[in-house]
């Protein structure tokens, strides 16, 4: 067992918007530091050049910021070990690559795209497929098979090549994952992977490996898709006579129908953001994110941290600060978390409800604003108390509480067919008992009409339904009586009869 400090990190790789299944990655990472008392640090991974996309990397920042898991070191931030971005540390995975060639665990390799290309049809027209390993390099042209001489010659005369590991033979590697256990590898079924290209950068694996050295990382938490590149990850620390971080390798977040891996496309197809912020692409197109949706960041980090992981309990609803104290690796499952859109808007209620009617009220003000509707903030934290247990989110208000503040000007159909005569001999009466309220208070509105319709011996509903038509439009809205309080009796009476003459 590693006595090292608990260092974690979270790399991503600045190929476009973080998805839903990274920032899990990250929320695991940051829990599993602070519950240790630990580092989180973030890496920019972008070794690879040609999949960079412009504003990815600020993106990644601005996402790990609204949901409240930033790192403790970063680029520009407590840079203990920096650069924290693997393009300005390229100077440095060359003399490790050159130091695994000395110790003979890896080699050059001078093979053209052409040649390979070539090399790989002719294996796949006698039905094989083509593998780079043990099978196939003494054949090629590499410094395994090429004398010294021709080695230094290639290389005084600039020859471009690449520089492969050199995968050990018939080694059964098992190794400890904290979350699956025991897990067994044939490095005969493997391949030399490159660890170094021709335009001098390194790739993932070589880059990986030593900036999680160089950075003292001591876990190495990740998702299932990094478990094939483990035995190389385990052997390099090895051949560089490294200690290893443990590893702990995370579920897949699945499709909410069928078990494939949830997909940057999956949301748009299916009406649900797998982007923590709202993204823009190249093309003008534009992908959903939860903080534009209207979810709380809050919520989100509870839901995600309940994708594969729960702490035997009950409980759904946790703080941040809970989560740091109760999370624990071997809590989490080895099998996909079905993502459920629906169980995600519950939280987002859940977190709605525990907020203040005056924040709730700031969110409704300022769409009030931008339909040209002021309204005093007392006056808008009553409508908000009165509305928010129907609402999942807070863009929701508005759509909620409209009628407070603009008459209705249409009538539903299906609620009016059924008035009478009747009907608006009633609602003419209750109009007036409401303009002789003397103390306008819910409770004594409700007295004055109810008991007039109970002396009556009317149905409650027959009166009760088109009076709450009358004022609202439709058959919607909390406790009647309390919007008649609020809209004031002179607009309740407005309303009433402006019903009686519009609906025929």
């Amino acid at each position: 067992m590693s006595t090292k400090p608990v260092r974690v990190r979270f790399a991503p790789s600045p190929t476009g918007p973080l998805h839903i299944g990274g920032v899990r990655t990250a929320l695991f990472n940051y829990l599993f530091a602070k519950k240790n008392n630990g580092t989180f640090y973030l890496r920019v991974e972008d070794t690879d050049q040609t999949r960079f996309v412009p504003g990815a990397e600020e993106y990644i920042f601005e996402a790990l910021k609204w949901l409240g898991i930033q790192p403790d070191e970063t680029i520009g931030v407590n840079e203990k070990f920096g650069p924290y971005k693997q393009s300005d540390r390229k100077h440095l995975y060359k003399d490790f690559a050159m130091e695994l060639i000395a110790k003979g665990a890896a080699y050059y390799a001078f093979d053209t795209a052409e040649s390979l290309d070539e090399k790989r049809k002719s294996c796949e027209a006698n039905g094989q497929s083509f593998i780079y390993n043990h099978t196939t390099r003494g054949e090629l042209e590499n410094s395994l098979t090429f004398l010294p001489e021709e080695v230094e010659k290639r290389l005084n005369e600039n020859h471009p090549f690449v520089i492969r590991f050199k995968m050990p033979l018939n080694e059964k590697l098992t190794i400890t994952d904290m979350i699956r256990g025991e897990v067994t590898f044939d490095t005969t079924l493997l391949d030399d992977k490159v660890l170094f290209k021709s335009d001098g950068m390194p790739t993932y694996h070589l880059a990986n490996i030593v900036d999680d050295h160089l950075q003292q990382t001591s876990h190495v938490i990740r998702g299932e898709e990094w478990l094939p590149s483990l035995p190389l990850h385990y052997l390099l620390y090895r051949a560089f006579d490294w200690e290893a971080p443990q590893f702990a390798h995370l579920p897949l977040i699945l499709k909410p129908i069928g078990n494939g891996k949830l997909s940057k496309r999956d949301g748009d197809k299916m009406g649900f953001p797998v982007f923590p912020l709202e993204w823009k692409n190249e093309e003008g197109g534009t992908s959903m994110g939860y903080r534009e949706q209207g979810y709380f960041p809050e919520a989100v980090v509870n839901f995600l941290a309940l994708l594969g992981w729960n702490d035997g309990t009950e409980q759904e609803i946790y703080s941040l600060e809970e989560l740091c104290k109760k999370f624990d690796l071997s809590r989490i499952n080895k099998s996909g978390a079905k993502f459920d859109p629906k169980k995600n808007e519950w939280f987002n209620h859940q977190y709605l409800l525990q907020k203040s009617n005056g924040e709730l009220a700031t969110y409704l003000k300022a769409d009030l604003q931008k339909n040209g509707i002021s309204a005093p903030d007392e006056t808008i934290e009553k409508i908000v108390g009165l509305v928010k247990d129907r609402a999942n989110f807070a863009t929701e208000l508005y759509g909620l509480t409209d009628y407070f503040f603009v008459a209705p000007t249409s009538y539903d159909e299906k609620a009016t067919k059924n008035w009478t005569e009747d009907t608006k001999t009633w609602l003419q009466i209750v109009a007036s008992l409401i303009e002789g309220v003397a103390e306008f208070l819910p409770t004594i509105i409700e007295s004055t009409v109810k008991s007039w319709i109970s002396e009556q011996g009317i149905g409650m509903g027959k009166v009760m339904q088109p009076l709450r038509v009358a004022l609202v439009g439709e058959m919607k809205g909390p406790d009647l009586f309390e919007i008649i309080a609020l809209l004031g009796k002179e607009e309740t009476v407005n309303r009433i009869k402006k019903a009686i003459e519009k609906v025929q």
